[in-house]
């Protein structure tokens, strides 16, 4: 089976579809002849997304939902399994960045962040898992980050949530790997999505920089889901930030991780942003 075929005509979940990483990763299912439920809180968005995708209409649900919200999200992937008569895929994408001096976060900041990056994805894997055991197959994507597999100085909000992401796809992926239940974890660094354009509170500054390394979302999409179809665990995309991940776990990367907490500093001081 070539990557492509592992997801023809499987019927797949993506949270967070209507834009960056979450849309690149439906419309490559797409592509790839997936039948593909888009899921995201604003009706409007998600139905302009579906219609930017039309030559695929035949092959697009649209769900409308609070990923913060448990019961909508049971409901969405319950409904979902009983329509379509399985559930094959369910790509917990949805997310916010959180970058910021810890000393300025407030407990309501913390309480936004883990609701929308941990608890949605809890929510998604509580309800998809019974579903999966049942029918015996079923893989789940949890997206992460970079920042959920070695540390960000200026994110540690966001390091909780996406460490706790990591951790709980890993430990899952042995769990269920004699169940039929495949888990995988997507580590992202930079990759060129509005994320980098949206303050905490959600509102858009267009002056914000997209950094310059930044991969298209669309490349992106192709290398995740070739990856998703080997079966990898951790998925780190670029595949340059794997070294860094392991110098970090055998200790060598402090110097270097000490000079970015340094120059990410001194950049709010001067800008109010790390870029």
């Amino acid at each position: 089976m070539t990557n492509s075929e592992y997801y023809k005509d499987k019927i797949c979940i993506v949270t967070g579809a209507n834009s960056g990483i979450g849309y690149s990763l439906t419309e490559e299912l797409l592509k790839r002849g997936a039948i593909v439920y888009m899921a995201g809180r604003n009706p409007e968005k998600v139905e302009k997304a579906a219609e930017q995708l039309s030559q695929y209409s035949d092959r697009i649900h649209t769900i409308i939902m609070d990923v913060t919200i448990q019961e909508q999200v049971q409901k969405a992937i319950e409904d979902t399994a009983e329509e379509a008569g399985r559930l094959d895929f369910l790509f917990n994408n949805a997310g916010i960045g959180g970058t910021m001096p810890f000393e300025t976060a407030t407990l309501d900041d913390w309480k936004r962040i883990i609701d929308i990056n941990l608890w949605s994805v809890i929510y998604g894997v509580h309800t998809a898992v019974p579903i999966m055991l049942k029918q015996g197959y079923g893989h789940i994507v949890n997206t992460s980050s970079a920042a959920g597999i070695y540390p960000n100085s200026f994110q540690s909000l966001y390091g909780l949530t996406k460490y706790g992401v990591t951790g709980f796809t890993e430990s899952l992926r042995y769990e269920y790997a004699e169940m039929g239940i495949h888990f995988s974890t997507i580590c992202p660094g930079n990759i060129a999505t509005p994320i980098f354009k949206k303050s905490f509170d959600g509102s858009v500054i267009d002056e914000l920089p997209i950094p310059d390394d930044a991969i298209p979302a669309d490349q992106a999409a192709e290398f995740v889901l070739d990856r998703v179809a080997e079966h990898e665990g951790v998925i780190i995309i670029p595949e340059e930030l794997r070294k860094l991940w392991q110098a970090y776990v055998i200790g060598v990367a402090d110097d270097m991780f000490l000079q970015m907490a340094h120059e990410r500093r001194q950049s709010y001081k001067k800008k109010g942003t790390y870029f």
